[in-house]
């Protein structure tokens, strides 16, 4: 197909398509003329997925391109392209210092004991957590505590869903593109259905509808 097909077929505007295939993120298509290139059902898909990556994951062009390189790289295991989309999905709150820190950390590190998880210790996962206990203690939500073990064991559950998901690809292109749009668009889904269920609950409870 033809870029205005290409462009047709996704919802993504000619000139940002091209901005795309500049920085990378595109592979480029057959050129036919000098000016002129076919792009495939290829094209469709991966194009679908950057818009994921930058609209719902909230990504950067450059942490973007990390992500799909690591994607394309097939000396890299999938846990280790899990780890790459984690990376580039943390780091959104800015680290703190001194007692707070300190206190988080090891609340943090509790929990993964008692629930017998295998965390790699620069986890980026690991220190968001951190972050925002450290936050909540300064906030003065210490009450929020008591519900870490809860939000653990729910999130247990999330996380087979989730790697089930993953198996089920046809071959490890489609299961590695599946667990990057299973994290990625996933925290989206999980954050959505919350706060829906937040709204049920708060009407159920204190307006009694």
């Amino acid at each position: 197909m033809r870029v205005a097909e290409l462009s047709r077929r996704t919802g993504v505007a000619v000139p940002t398509i091209k901005y795309y295939l500049r920085e990378g993120l595109l592979p480029p298509g057959e050129l036919t003329s000098p000016n002129q290139a076919r792009y495939s059902e290829e094209h469709v898909r991966r194009l679908k997925l950057v818009r994921a990556l930058l609209d719902v994951g909230g990504l950067s062009v450059a942490a973007v391109r990390e992500v799909l390189d690591t994607m394309a790289n097939d000396d890299k295991s999938m846990f280790n392209v899990l780890g790459k989309v984690q990376h580039n999905l943390a780091g959104q709150l800015a680290a703190t210092e001194g007692e707070r820190q300190e206190t988080a950390s090891r609340i943090a590190h509790e929990l993964i004991e008692r629930h017998g998880w295998q965390i790699k210790p620069g986890s980026p996962p690991l220190a968001s957590l951190i972050t925002a206990l450290a936050t909540l203690i300064e906030l003065h939500g210490e009450d929020l505590l008591e519900l870490l073990d809860a939000y653990a064991d729910a999130s247990e559950r999330v996380a087979e869903f989730d790697i089930e998901y993953t198996r089920r690809g046809a071959d490890r292109a489609d299961a590695v593109e599946r667990m990057v749009i299973g994290t990625v668009v996933g925290d989206a889904i999980l954050s959505a259905l919350r706060r829906l269920a937040h709204e049920n609950e708060a009407a159920r409870r204190l307006t009694g509808g």
